[in-house]
């Protein structure tokens, strides 16, 4: 007797000569065909990589990952990695992206500033009981994000991606690109090298993004942010319970501030600048040397250094290519704010990329992802970034500006715009009557602080100063 074929049998069997009887038939016609997205000719998932898995990376394999239409592959270099950052996250982050109380290690209620002469300023008054400043270690906040993606079914891959191959027709075509990587493994630590293949990828990978290069996305100027982690007496961490400080002056920045920010048992204490980086560490000395009486007898554990982009990329995105968090530029003047900018516009990239697919049945255009993702980011946060170039343009030029800065915060105005600004990411100031009264205290301000303040220490490197990402 014969028996009858298994109907599932039969359905792959048709599916595979169908694929072949494609092939053939686009040798001949020159046509490009859609090829299957995986191994399998049953599934047809579209494949989306997330280079980088930081905030902004982490945020947008999470929503790629709850979209079961798509394979969502992460890669990250180092997992246990503590990127030099000041970990400052405003109120509105902890509640829109689930930050649970753990990964938050310190609650910044106060905020001291100190001038270039010694003037202190205090502030923080205008706060409300249940308002903070999150203060964070990225090597714990990171690998929270990056656990949630993978739980949502994210496949996390520990490796360097060395070099991405962009066909020369991806804008036209779905031709998939070729990720190249060093997959690390146990027992051996220079890593494995391998490649896949993508139909899509998000460029998370920080202000050195390979993906930005890949896609031809331009240069930026970059700062360089140094930090140190220092262990101090738990007398002396008592002061930065819910304290931070901020120093400014030509001393520890001649474009910039220092900082010391509470950590959960020690303190980070940093500095930056873009316009003179072969100096910053003699501005990381500065900062340590002015903070000195309240660091005393503490012990360093831990020094970083990282790039930080100055402005956008004149391209974020390029076929089916979209850069995220630091590697698009997404880092704010004066305050010097990524981390939620980051996780923001990660997830805002996946959001609308994810509905462009329609439940996984179709390839966004560069077009789409323009006119959605950046059109939607660049109109939310476009006069933030604004309004702060201007303000660090203002007073961290010269050390008079910088006096006139500290003692504008006496304001309590000030102070409320500052800190909602920051809290809720919008910006504040709505009072016609107390803005005009800004302006003139403002000016004040200026002409007394220029008036009292030392000249800014001459430099010179236009050979460095040229360099760009």
């Amino acid at each position: 007797a014969v028996s009858n074929p298994d109907p599932t049998t039969t359905m792959k069997f048709s599916a595979i000569a169908v694929a072949q009887l494609l092939s053939v038939a686009s040798a001949f016609t020159g046509t490009k065909l859609n090829a299957p997205k995986s191994t399998s000719a049953l599934d047809m998932k579209y494949r989306v990589a997330v280079v980088g898995g930081g905030p902004s990376g982490a945020c947008a394999a999470e929503i790629f990952a709850q979209d079961k239409n798509l394979e969502t592959t992460m890669f990250e270099r180092k997992l246990d990695n503590a990127k030099p950052c000041g970990g400052a996250i405003p109120l509105c982050m902890v509640g829109e992206f689930d930050i649970p109380e753990d990964v938050v290690d310190r609650k910044v209620r106060k905020m001291n500033l100190i001038s270039p002469t010694g003037v202190e300023v205090d502030i923080g008054d205008t706060l409300k009981p249940d308002e903070y400043i999150g203060m964070c270690r990225r090597e714990i906040m990171d690998k929270y994000l990056r656990d949630r993606a993978i739980d949502y079914g994210a496949e996390c891959i520990q490796g360097l991606v060395t070099s991405i191959e962009v066909p020369e027709n991806h804008k036209v075509s779905e031709e998939p690109y070729t990720i190249n990587f060093q997959e690390y493994e146990t027992g051996n630590p220079s890593g494995t090298a391998k490649s896949r293949q993508f139909d899509l990828i998000i460029g998370a990978d920080g202000a050195n993004s390979r993906v930005a290069k890949a896609m031809d996305a331009g240069e930026y100027n970059f700062a360089i942010a140094f930090q140190e982690r220092i262990k101090i007496s738990d007398e002396k961490m008592k002061f930065y319970e819910e304290m931070a400080e901020m120093y400014v002056g030509d001393d520890v920045s001649p474009d910039f501030y220092g900082w010391v920010f509470p950590k959960y048992d020690h303190v980070g204490v940093g500095t930056g600048t873009v316009v003179n980086r072969p100096a910053i560490k003699q501005y990381q000395k500065a900062i340590r040397d002015r903070a000195a009486d309240k660091i005393e007898g503490g012990k360093i554990i831990k020094v970083e250094a990282h790039p930080i982009p100055e402005h956008y990329r004149p391209k974020r995105v390029q076929g089916r290519i979209a850069l995220v968090g630091d590697a698009a530029g997404y880092v704010t003047k004066c305050s010097g704010e990524g981390i939620y900018f980051a996780a923001k516009s990660g997830r805002m990239a996946a959001e609308e990329i994810v509905e462009l697919m329609k439940n996984g049945s179709r390839l966004p255009t560069q077009a789409e992802i323009e006119n959605t993702y950046l059109k939607k980011y660049d109109s939310a946060y476009g006069p933030t970034y604004a309004v702060l170039d201007i303000l660090q343009k203002v007073f961290y030029s010269n050390n008079g500006a910088r006096e006139a800065f500290v003692e504008l915060c006496n304001s309590k105005y000030v102070q409320q715009v500052t800190f909602d600004s920051y809290l809720y990411k919008r910006v504040q100031g709505n009072n016609p009557l107390d803005d005009i009264k800004l302006l003139g205290e403002t000016i004040g301000c200026l002409i007394k602080g220029y008036a009292n303040a030392k000249p800014d220490a001459e430099f010179s490197n236009p050979v460095e100063s040229m360099k760009r990402l």
